[in-house]
């Protein structure tokens, strides 16, 4: 049986309620029953990536299931100016999350990521998120969530940046960096949409929900971990005012 996403986040949201309120009572620590799911490893950097020129501003848009956890990984990357949770895959008709959420309409739930070249590189975007934002080996889902809204997938707003992402798609498989093949996919030349403004810093303003803090917050304590030089402590947010 087919399980529809906002009734599984609210279903796991009682779940681990109802099991941090044991914890409390019992006095025993609860264990993450997705830590081992959540935990990154650092693949190797991209050997074919794009120099650092002139431009001073340049966006890439990642898919990797929910995207309030690959949104705040982002907000905590040196060199990104912004971050947005939106959707790509689909018309913009149908560019809205009750619809998208039913997973026929195309779109996948990504992140419109604005980057200084000069300070990050697209293959290092590239990187992290094959490191820490979500498993390419997980075929339409990602960890809770399942449907084709939740692919792993690159949308390329160049070609160069397409020439980049295939190369290490390629790259990563020759080398077996995960125990299983990588499913991700580059779907070029289509358009995203901005997610309503709920949606937005989500991760930020809503630390202590119970699918934030056993889904998200493990990835930005890896993105921290794995790569150290890279990771800033105060977020980049859509909106300042709500922080």
């Amino acid at each position: 049986m087919r399980i529809d996403t906002p009734a599984l986040r609210s279903w796991l949201a009682g779940l681990a309620g109802v099991a941090l309120a044991v914890a409390a009572v019992a006095a025993v620590p609860v264990p993450n029953p997705f830590a081992a799911a959540e935990r990154g490893r650092v693949v190797p950097p991209p050997a074919v990536d794009a120099p650092a020129g002139a431009a001073t501003s340049e966006v890439a848009v990642f898919a990797g299931g929910c995207f309030w956890g690959v949104q705040g990984v982002y907000q905590h990357v040196t060199g990104v100016t912004r971050a947005v949770s939106g959707y790509a895959g689909g018309d913009k008709a149908t560019a809205r999350y009750e619809r998208v959420g039913r997973g026929d309409s195309g779109h996948a739930e990504s992140v419109e990521i604005t980057f200084d070249p000069r300070q990050v590189s697209y293959g290092t975007l590239l990187q992290i998120f094959f490191s820490v934002a979500h498993d390419p080996t997980e075929l339409n889902r990602q960890g809770p969530d399942e449907g084709p809204q939740y692919r792993s997938t690159i949308f390329p707003t160049s070609s160069e940046q397409a020439r980049i992402a295939k190369a290490y798609i390629a790259q990563l498989g020759a080398a077996k960096a995960f125990r299983a093949p990588i499913v991700t996919t580059i779907e070029a030349d289509r358009p995203f949409f901005a997610a309503e403004g709920y949606h937005q810093d989500y991760l930020t303003l809503h630390p202590d929900q119970p699918y934030i803090a056993i889904n998200d917050l493990p990835k930005i304590a890896e993105l921290k971990r794995l790569f150290p030089g890279r990771y800033r402590d105060t977020p980049v947010l859509v909106n300042a005012a709500g922080r």
